[in-house]
């Protein structure tokens, strides 16, 4: 009963600011690490030299990936208003205007499906997003590059650095707690 007492309560609002400013701190604080294992990985015959600085394609397929997840964790209408202010301020931090962040999220929401289908696991669309996204497969061995698809091994590593990237519902609501 005290759990529940002792819980700061966030409105809509204030959960879109804490969700994507949480989302945007980890991967700023965490990418460099993504491009060194992606660089150094034994599935590919030459680095890909991706630079610390190179996020916003991994920021992207983040985001799309944690906005997903809205909709199994609050109610249809809450999880679309909460959505809507994630994109007004994913719009102010794009220099862009509300439709265009959401088109692009969108966007990378639907090429997320498209490669991982028929799987809905997000973690293996997440992998297989990067894989695409930074052109992986122009640096893998013959037979897999020919084959125009990731190698197994690389994808199971990125499986295990991506899953760090997905918000933690359960550790959230043990904090916090959402104005009706």
């Amino acid at each position: 009963m005290f759990g529940s007492i002792l819980k700061k309560k966030l409105s809509d609002n204030q959960l879109a600011n804490v969700f994507l400013n949480g989302i945007l701190e980890v991967v700023d604080h965490g990418f460099s690490e993504v491009a060194d294992l992606i660089n150094d990985d034994l599935a590919f015959v030459n680095s890909p030299n991706i630079e610390h600085n190179d996020s916003a394609k991994f920021s992207m397929v983040v985001i799309a990936a944690n906005i997903s997840s809205l909709e199994n964790t609050f109610e249809a209408d809450q999880a679309v208003r909460i959505e809507q202010l994630i994109f007004d301020k994913l719009a102010q931090m794009m220099q862009t205007d509300k439709a265009e962040a959401e088109a692009t999220v969108r966007d990378y929401q639907k090429f997320m499906q498209r490669i991982n289908h028929p799987s809905k696991n997000m973690i293996y669309a997440m992998s297989k997003a990067v894989f695409q996204k930074y052109n992986l497969n122009d640096f893998q061995d013959e037979y897999f590059r020919r084959l125009q698809a990731p190698n197994p091994l690389f994808l199971k590593r990125m499986d295990q650095v991506v899953v760090n990237f997905l918000w933690d519902w359960d550790a959230f609501f043990k904090k916090y707690r959402i104005d009706d």
